[in-house]
Order: structure tokens, then sequence, then C-alpha cells
């Protein structure tokens, strides 16, 4: 086996619920944790990205919020957690794989997973990285205006609630020019097909007590941070990155050029390269 080589899918008992995981790469290595969005599956981490970090000396783990794919699922609209649960999900999480500190890598609203954990467990967190994330200030730019909602899908029909996914993602590239549909769709089927209930997936992470932190804010981490952010995004226009960059102390910003509220292929040189440089921290 090369060193950076998935390990197979997990199923973890974690804080009373079955956590599904997957790592990648040789335990010893620093440890990288992707934390997904909203409504998003480890799979939204493609298994690609995970290996090109791995290869470059990285233990990469990837996981299963609860609600989507393989993890414990709750009644559609009747979650039974809260954003601190996700977090300590987290921790259990590393726990369970024996990492001690980790360096967490958070997407879009779950940027509030990294917040929780940085601000009040900054001992097992060795960096953090926000990415397509907010500080969630009144004052920044709304959504596009192309961001319409649109109606659920019937959740019976596999193929409805495929294209219904691939459109809300086609609108969140934001016109990128790096928006490959095809590899989406199958993502999605993908997705859609592995999980437990996605009619639970779809809603019930926007239906959560959004708790932060017990012990502050943004301002009060001191854990090295990155901030990535596409030029493209519709969802938090690029102001969001900026405000987050200059929210948290000693923070540094990567602009990926063309992307929107994601993480294209064409921009992964890119984002494994400062992620890599900025993980070096504390290395001997």
């Amino acid at each position: 086996m090369t060193s950076h080589q998935p390990q197979g899918e997990r199923l973890l008992e974690i804080n009373g619920v079955e956590l599904c995981t997957e790592a990648f790469g040789d335990r010893t290595n620093p440890a990288i944790v992707l934390i997904a969005g909203a409504a998003a599956s480890m799979l939204w981490w493609e298994a690609d990205l995970c290996e090109r970090i791995a290869a470059r000396g990285r233990f990469v783990i990837r996981y299963d919020h609860r609600d989507t794919g393989r993890s414990t699922c709750y009644p559609a609209g009747q979650p039974g957690y809260s954003l601190t649960d996700l977090a300590r999900d987290v921790l259990g999480i590393q726990d369970a794989l024996g990492v001690e500190r980790a360096h967490l890598v958070c997407q879009s609203m779950f940027g509030g997973i990294g917040l929780v954990l940085g601000v009040d467990h900054p001992e097992r967190v060795a960096s953090l990285t926000f990415v397509s994330t907010s500080t969630g200030a009144d004052d920044l730019p709304p959504p596009s205006s192309d961001l319409a909602m649109t109606p659920q899908p019937d959740t019976s029909d596999a193929a409805e609630v495929v294209d219904h996914v691939v459109a809300g993602a086609r609108a969140y590239a934001g016109g990128s020019p790096h928006f490959d549909e095809g590899t989406i769709r199958a993502l999605v089927e993908q997705d859609v097909a592995r999980a437990r209930n996605y009619a639970s997936t779809l809603v019930n992470h926007y239906s959560i007590e959004l708790d932060g932190p017990a012990r502050g804010g943004f301002g009060d981490i001191v854990t090295p941070t990155l901030v990535v952010h596409g030029d493209h995004d519709p969802l938090l226009p690029l102001p969001h990155g900026e405000a987050l960059r200059d929210a948290i102390p000693g923070a540094n910003l990567l602009v990926l050029k063309g992307a929107g509220h994601d993480l294209p292929r064409p921009v992964w040189d890119d984002f494994v390269s400062a992620l890599v440089r900025h993980t070096e921290e504390g290395l001997s």
C-alpha cells in the first residue's frame, strides 16, 4: 500500500451516535480533519483531493456529519443536536483515531465548528483553515440575487433529488469557469444512493441551534489560521472572507481565482500547496 491510499470507511460510536469516517495516509503524519459544510457528506471532500493532501505528508480524515451519508440520521425537520454537538463529534473522532491535536479545515456554515473548537478547545487544534465562510456580520454583502430559493424535491424520487442538488451546486459555483457538471452529477448520485436518509440531509442542518463558543468569538482565536475564499462566491461574496481574515489575529487569506462557493479541481494545486505550508507549523 502506498502511503496515501484510503484505509476504508469505518463506523465509529461517538457521543451516542454512529459517525462514518475515512482516513488517507500515514497516521504518524500530522492529522488534518476535513469538515464539510451544511448538508454535505464526506464525499464533497473528494477522494482525489484527500489523496493529494495525504501524498504531501499528512494524515487526512474525512467524515459524514450527523444527517449525512452513513452517519446517524434524525427525522427530517427534527435534528436532535446543536452546532456544539457537531463540534464535540470532531473531538470524538480525534479521540477514536488517537489524534491529540489536529489541523481543522472547515467549510461554509460549519466554519462555526472551527470557531467553537478554536476558542473553547484550543489545546486540540493545531491550526484552522476556513473555506468559503464568514463572520456573519450584518454589514457584509448579501448573497447574489441569482440564488433563488427552489422548492424541495420529492425525496421519494432519487432522480428529482439529484437534479435539485446539482442545480444548487451549479448556482453556488457563481458562474465559475471551473464548474464541471458531469463530475458533480456523479458525486451527487453517489451521495444520494449512499445516504441513510437524504430527506434529512436536505433540511436538518438548517434547523439546528447555532450556539457558538462559550468563551468568545473570532477575535479570541490564537491558533494559526488560513482563510480560503473563491472570488466568484455568490453566497458569501469575497468581502466575507476578507472580513474573516481581519477578525482573526494573524490570519492569512488565500483567494482562489475562478472558484465559487466550492473547491473545484482546477484550484486544488493552489489550495493544497497553501494548506501544506499552513500545516507545517510546529512540525519538527
